[in-house]
C-alpha cells in the first residue's frame, strides 16, 4: 500500500495516559471515570453516552487543569519517531481524539501536526461546567475525519492508515486501508487489519507498506 495520510487515536496511543481520567483525579472521580472509560473502549457501552457520564463528574474543575495534564502528559515511546519519520517520507499526519481539544491542540504543536480534531470542554466563568460543546467526537465521527483529511489530500480512504486502541477506534480502522490496533482492547485487535502489541508506536512502521 502507498498511503500518504496516517491518522492516530490520542488518549492510550499517541500518549500513554487517558486525559479525561487525569482530570478526573482533579476531582475526585477518578476511580469511577476509569470505569466507564474501560467498558465504552471494550465496546460495552455507547461511547458519547460515556462520555456524558464521565465529563458530567468533572463540573467545578479550573480550567487550569489543561496546562497541569499538559506538564503530566508522556509521548508513548516511539510516538516522536513514528512521525517524524513517516512526515519526513511526505506523509501527512493527523490526530482524531475522543479527548479534549484543550490537550490535544497542544499535543500536536509539539509534534508538527496541524490535522486534529477532538471534543471541547465548556468552561464557564473558569470552571469546567461537566458538558461538552459542539459535535462530540465517537466513532462515526473519527471516521468521518479521515474520510475528510482524506480527501483534502486527494487521496482515498483506502490509501490511508488509521491506529487506535479502543472500540472508538473501529470505525475509523474500517475505512482505513490499513487499521492498526495499537496495545489495543481485544475486540479491538481482533477487527484490527494488524495487531501490534509493542513497547513502541514506532513497531507500526514495521507494518506500514512504504
Amino acid at each position: 500500500m502507498t498511503g500518504r495520510l496516517i491518522v492516530l487515536d490520542v488518549d492510550s496511543t499517541l500518549i500513554t495516559s487517558e486525559v479525561i481520567e487525569l482530570i478526573a483525579a482533579r476531582a475526585g472521580t477518578q476511580d469511577e471515570v476509569a470505569a466507564v472509560t474501560e467498558a465504552a473502549m471494550r465496546g460495552e457501552i455507547d461511547f458519547a453516552e460515556s462520555l456524558r457520564q464521565r465529563v458530567a463528574t468533572l463540573a467545578g474543575v479550573p480550567d487550569t487543569v489543561f496546562a497541569d495534564v499538559l506538564h503530566e502528559v508522556r509521548f508513548t515511546p516511539g510516538a516522536e519517531e513514528l512521525v517524524a519519520t513517516l512526515q519526513d517520507e511526505g506523509w501527512t499526519a493527523a490526530l482524531v481524539s475522543g479527548g479534549f481539544i484543550e490537550v490535544v491542540e497542544p499535543l500536536a504543536a509539539r509534534i508538527g501536526i496541524t490535522h486534529f480534531r477532538a471534543n471541547r470542554l465548556e468552561v464557564v466563568d473558569g470552571q469546567l461546567t461537566g458538558r461538552t460543546v459542539g459535535p462530540v467526537i465517537d466513532r462515526a465521527a473519527k471516521a468521518q475525519a479521515l474520510r475528510e483529511y482524506a480527501a483534502q489530500l486527494g487521496l482515498s480512504p483506502a490509501d490511508c492508515v488509521a491506529v487506535g486502541d479502543g472500540a472508538n477506534d473501529l470505525d475509523m480502522m474500517a475505512v482505513a486501508g490499513l487499521g492498526v490496533a495499537f496495545n489495543a482492547k481485544p475486540v479491538v485487535q481482533h477487527q484490527a487489519d494488524v495487531a501490534v502489541n509493542a513497547p513502541t508506536l514506532a513497531a507500526v512502521l514495521d507494518v506500514i507498506e512504504r
